[in-house]
């Protein structure tokens, strides 16, 4: 039997041909027909790179005889007769003659074919028997490393549809493999910002360029309530001869790491939170102020609306025992919200007072002297929250889902609560932000108690400075006057400024300033003290000198006071003014047609010093001319020097014709600044 030898002519790797690319290239797969009689009339271009010999050498020989030593002939034979009688393949390892005279190990896979003569012909497919082995070697670690990985790994296509995917991924999105294959990645993904990941690894196929340890946060159908973090490669694919196959994927679960960067920064931030308020929250001895800068500090760190009550009975120190379960009467002190909100309108305004009854959950959170937490609001909650229906209504509008009261207690004292809530912060209120809001409250508290202390006080000293002060008629002989009385600003203590104007015999009139060192209930007590000895002094009619002897020694037998004290008479006969000065400024002496000035007097020593005579000095005062006496707060800053300021008091005079009352509010509004410390007594007259 005898049939026309094949041939294969040509070779893939040529011109006009394609690149070798396929897994038989790789392996360099031979195929070689034998007719009956074991001649090969079959020789592949992969035969010719596998054994060596051309086709012209190989087409026609015995294969037995071109590729097996002699010491296998018989194995060869016998195998060759069993394929061909019985049809059964044969596979398996076998030595082969290499043409440069190596022996090789080679793979083979052996079958019976027919022609449509029915002529019977043997194919061998054989491949070299290491490259095979590594081959399969890799495939199978290359499996076992993708289906064994903790990472996830993905294989997509050049239209990023999924090829293939491992039990890591499955696990990691949820959804199983056979359900990624041929869906695009968009559909299974579970980033939020899946187009910046598509944009990504189009990027990748078009350059090959990797892209490794992209940062992405999401949330997947194993876990939707939580946010998982993942960190993504991507690489391209090529075969041997550089042909893009797709892309592949890395996914690493990193959502641990990411919880606690996220944390760490949640704790820092908190840290900043609560130095931002050590230094901006209690500066001042305001309550109303401290309670402004304790909202502006919550909002909108810790919550999206922010409250500041504290109770009437507080403020008003009539609280007395232990909170009761009724109803509060609470004074709205602050309200900050950190975007415009509906839920503005259904807090109460700083100032007004707002009764709650017990059973609403800012009551229940003074009474208890703890928090009050409800992470998630509902209709019920709301109505517990807001002060009446509207209000209910407004907060849902608003989309308050998370609430928390933190009482204000200072020294074992509920003061009132700090009330904060949530809208567009997703996140509801958790057990850090409780410990957060209580710390910040707590500080706040004390602050704030502080303050209402300070002000009782400054506001019983202020009670009795301005009654001990006088009440004169704005005439007197020969003179009009005006007179004010400044006390510092609220964070300053009253101190023991005062003014008096005393009828004296004769028409006259005794005009004193003077200035009690020092401040305080114990200055204002001092200063009436003193106010009140002057007055029975000039009683006497004594010349002004003796009333200030009578005054220092009066001085000096208090404990550790020193006062400034200007006392002038005035003669309204005579047109003279008698004045006499214990350390205190000079007055201030203008005139029509002439530039205003400060009284030349002897200065003398401040009272409670003891045992310095005092000195008189005269001026003329005629029709018209006006004199000003006042204390060191109008004209002393910590700013500037007391000679400028004396001539910016001066410059003020310039026209001694002005109404007094005015004369007074343009003295003290171009003298006086909001920061100063100290009071001021002012008193203007003018001879007539």
């Amino acid at each position: 039997m005898s049939a026309e030898p094949f041939q294969v002519d040509g070779d893939e790797s040529g011109p006009g041909h394609p690149r070798r690319t396929g897994l038989l290239d790789v392996l360099s797969v031979a195929a070689v027909v034998l007719d009956e009689s074991g001649r090969i009339v079959f020789w592949s271009p992969q035969a010719q790179e596998l054994f060596g010999y051309t086709p012209q050498e190989a087409l026609g020989q015995f294969a037995a005889r071109l590729l097996v030593d002699p010491e296998h002939f018989q194995t060869v034979l016998s195998l060759f007769s069993e394929v061909m009688e019985t049809g059964r393949s044969w596979a398996g390892a076998f030595p082969v003659r290499h043409k440069d005279g190596d022996t090789r190990m080679m793979e083979f896979r052996n079958m019976r074919l027919w022609n449509d003569r029915g002529e019977i012909y043997a194919l061998g497919i054989a491949a070299d028997h290491t490259i095979l082995q590594r081959l399969e070697t890799d495939l199978a670690l290359c499996e076992r490393l993708v289906n064994q990985s903790p990472i996830g790994l993905a294989l997509m296509d050049p239209d990023l549809c999924y090829l293939l995917v491992n039990p890591a991924l499955e696990r990691i999105d949820g959804i199983p493999a056979e359900e990624h294959i041929g869906r695009h990645l968009r559909e299974t993904a579970p980033f939020a910002d899946v187009d910046t990941v598509e944009s990504a690894l189009h990027q990748v196929l078009a350059t090959g360029t990797p892209l490794l340890d992209q940062y992405h946060v999401g949330r997947t159908p194993a876990d939707p309530e939580h946010d998982h973090a993942w960190s993504l490669s991507f690489y391209r694919l090529e075969d041997p001869g550089g042909r893009v196959l797709g892309a592949a994927a890395s996914v690493v679960d990193v959502t641990e790491r990411h919880r606690a960067a996220t944390e760490a920064d949640r704790a820092r931030r908190r840290l900043a939170l609560i130095a931002d308020a050590s230094a901006r929250v209690g500066n001042t001895l305001e309550v109303e102020q401290t309670a402004r800068e304790l909202a502006e500090v919550a909002a909108p760190e810790l919550a999206d609306v922010v409250a500041v009550d504290i109770l009437d009975s507080a403020l008003a120190f009539r609280r007395t025992g232990k909170l009761d379960s009724g109803p509060e009467l609470f004074r709205a002190l602050a309200l900050k919200a950190a975007h415009p909100t509906v839920a503005l309108r259904a807090a109460d305004s700083p100032g007004d007072l707002a009764a709650y009854d017990g059973d609403r959950l800012v009551t229940l959170c003074v009474h208890t002297g703890r928090p009050v937490l409800v992470r998630h609001v509902g209709e019920h909650d709301l109505r517990r929250i807001a002060r009446d229906p509207e209000g209910t209504t407004l907060l849902a509008r608003a989309g308050v889902h998370s609430y928390l009261a933190v009482p204000l207690i200072a020294r074992g004292e509920v003061l009132g609560a700090l009330d904060l809530k949530r809208t567009r912060n997703p996140l509801p209120f958790d057990e850090d932000d409780v410990v957060l809001a209580a710390e910040l409250a707590g500080r706040a508290a004390v602050a704030m108690d502080n303050a209402r202390w300070y002000q009782s006080v400054r506001n019983t000293a202020l009670t009795l400075q301005r009654s001990l002060l006088p009440d004169h008629a704005p005439h007197h002989t020969g003179l009009d006057l005006a007179t004010r009385y400044q006390p510092a600003q609220t964070t300053s203590e009253v101190g023991g400024d005062w003014y008096d104007v005393i009828p004296l015999t004769g028409d006259k009139t005794a005009l004193v300033v003077g200035d009690v060192m020092g401040n305080g209930i114990d200055a204002a007590a001092t200063m009436g003290r003193l106010r009140t000895a002057t007055c029975a002094y000039a009683d006497l009619d004594l010349p002004p000198e003796v009333v200030l002897q009578h005054l220092d020694k009066i001085t000096c037998d208090l404990e550790h006071y020193i006062v400034t004290c200007l006392y002038a008479v005035y003669d309204p006969h005579l047109k003279l003014c008698r004045i006499a000065n214990a350390g205190h400024l000079p007055p201030a002496l203008a005139r029509a047609g002439r530039a205003p000035a400060l009284l030349d007097l002897p200065s003398g020593a401040p009272l409670g010093v003891g045992g310095i005579p005092f000195e008189t000095a005269t001026t003329d005062l005629d029709p018209g001319d006006l004199l000003v006496l006042y204390t060191d707060g109008l004209v002393e800053t910590r700013h500037h020097s007391i000679d400028d300021r004396l001539n910016m008091l001066l410059a003020l005079l310039d026209q001694p014709q002005r109404p007094l009352e005015e004369t007074c509010d343009l003295l003290l509004h171009g003298l006086r600044h909001p920061d100063d410390h100290d009071d001021v007594a002012l008193l203007v007259a003018r001879a007539q």
